[in-house]
């Protein structure tokens, strides 16, 4: 057995590749990239993150996994756990309790079959040691053992590496999120006022998570210790699928050393299973890589409504979901590379990001028909206007969104008419939006701005172009202009911006 599943470990084909794949889901990926004093990008390690999304008779099934020191357990991952979850394991009699239970076990299986890979390679690992003198570093090491010092180095690249994984699974029409580690599961559901609901399930398994604090202090670690360290073993994750150096050796590393049994767990922390009946909106998947780029380069403060916000801005414009995925992910990692070029506050944590990996899953949201103009409506722009001087400590990011009518939106996915309590929108009707507006002192959210003065109305008629070939703008930065030259002007006649 762990002969076959060292061949499916290195394999470049997977018995996945024959599982129907959902239809309801897109995902998008851009690799991992460290920005260089001109400003240019260049990517630092093969991708490490990967993802499934299958649908069966019985239920969805979707992941996102981001491997670290290598891809090799997040494949392994990726494929073992669809195994344990899809060969008759689920059906639709179980209940909660039945599938949370199934969703542990799965992740624990998994987790031995992965260490069994490595067994041969960690017992060769182990008997080299020994045939080195104690004490002596590598590169001290005489000529005698230089093939046994390399043949290490082979093993250890072989046997290292980890992964942290996001799972979301769809039966009866609820659902469940397995999360083991620092990825993030979002659901967004249209209120009755169509406005988007952003709720994160779970937290990130890190030393900011006063639960795992709890569960570590209980083995006989020290919380504080534990928060002053932050990364362990190069990772800031406290629950990790493989990684034998944490799970092994955890009495060789100080901050763990005093623990009463193996700290670092690949235990799943399970939510739901949370009802869908009569829900419209949608699910995002995250890989760790993802949400850090955007909270480099915006601030984690609003990270999860601003991510939202993009997703319903691209659903309201594309008719492909792995179009809109994708989309987010080049925007987020535009918004990256533009915080780090600018040189401003944000710029010295924007230095480099890493995979970076979005899954969305609609639930009865309606998509656009690809075939409206900006001038025609049915979309929703989102117009974000940052503002601040250099001079000062403080930051105010105005973020504005117009929402145009829609007519005749494409559904995707159900034709069931499942309602949200009090009114969804209907087939005919695009939810708008809801985009933050944010300041050092208060928070608020609209899908609009004040009195609505901001936008020039505008006809139903595509406006035509003048003699310049311009068409009439349909956002009045008016006062945008007026607050920046009030904020960077120095003197009469200076800090003057926009047209003239």
């Amino acid at each position: 057995m762990a002969g076959q599943r060292r061949t499916l470990m290195h394999s470049h084909q997977s018995w996945t590749d024959d599982l129907p794949l959902c239809q309801l889901c897109g995902v998008g990926a851009a690799p991992n990239c460290v920005y260089g004093p001109d400003g240019k990008s260049n990517q630092s390690h093969p991708n490490e993150d990967c993802h499934f999304r299958f649908s069966t008779d019985c239920c969805f099934l979707y992941g996102v996994f981001n491997g670290y020191d290598g891809s090799r357990v997040a494949n392994f991952v990726s494929q073992c756990l669809t195994a344990e979850l899809l060969l008759g394991q689920l059906n639709s009699t179980h209940m909660d309790t039945d599938i949370r239970r199934i969703l542990t076990q799965a992740f624990d299986v998994v987790e031995k079959s992965y260490f069994e890979t490595i067994d041969d390679a960690l017992a060769e690992k182990a008997n080299l040691q020994a045939q080195l003198p104690e004490g002596v570093p590598f590169h001290q090491l005489p000529p005698q053992f230089h093939k046994i010092a390399e043949r290490l180095k082979a093993l250890e690249q072989e046997v290292s590496g980890g992964a942290t994984a996001v799972v979301a699974l769809i039966l009866n029409n609820k659902l469940y999120i397995a999360n083991v580690g620092t990825n993030r599961a979002l659901l967004c559901k249209c209120t009755p006022d169509r406005q988007n609901q952003v709720i994160q399930i779970g937290r990130a398994h890190t030393t900011d998570n006063e639960e795992e604090l709890a569960r570590l202090t209980q083995l006989g670690l020290d919380p504080a210790r534990l928060r002053q360290t932050g990364l362990i073993a190069g990772q800031g994750s406290l629950r990790r699928i493989g990684d034998y150096k944490v799970k092994f050796n955890y009495t060789d590393i100080d901050v763990l050393s005093a623990a009463k049994s193996k700290p670092i767990i690949a235990e799943p922390e399970i939510h739901g299973g949370q009802t869908l009946e009569g829900v419209t909106g949608f699910l995002l998947l995250m890989s760790e890589g993802l949400i850090r780029a955007l909270e480099a380069a915006h601030g984690h403060e609003q990270a999860n409504q601003e991510m939202v916000a993009m997703v319903a801005a691209e659903l309201a414009q594309q008719n492909s979901l792995e179009a809109v995925a994708q989309s987010v992910v080049e925007r987020v990692k535009r918004l990256h590379h533009d915080a780090y070029a600018s040189g401003r506050q944000r710029a010295p944590h924007c230095s480099r990001h890493e995979d970076m990996t979005l899954l969305i899953r609609t639930i009865n949201y309606p998509l656009s028909d690809g075939s409206l103009t900006p001038t025609q409506g049915g979309r929703i722009y989102p117009v974000s206007v940052p503002y601040s001087n250099s001079q000062s400590t403080s930051k105010t990011s105005v973020t504005l969104s117009l929402v145009m009518p829609c007519q005749g939106t494409l559904t995707n996915g159900t034709n069931t008419a499942s309602t949200l309590e009090g009114g969804t929108p209907t087939p005919g009707q695009s939810p708008t939006a809801t985009l933050q507006s944010t300041n050092t002192q208060t928070q608020s959210s609209s899908s609009s701005s004040g009195d609505g003065s901001l936008f020039r109305q505008r006809g139903s008629q595509a406006a035509q172009p003048d003699e310049t070939g311009r068409v009439p703008p349909y956002v009045d930065f008016t006062q945008f202009y007026r607050m920046w030259g009030t904020e960077h002007s120095e003197g009469p006649g200076q800090g003057v911006l926009g047209p003239q």
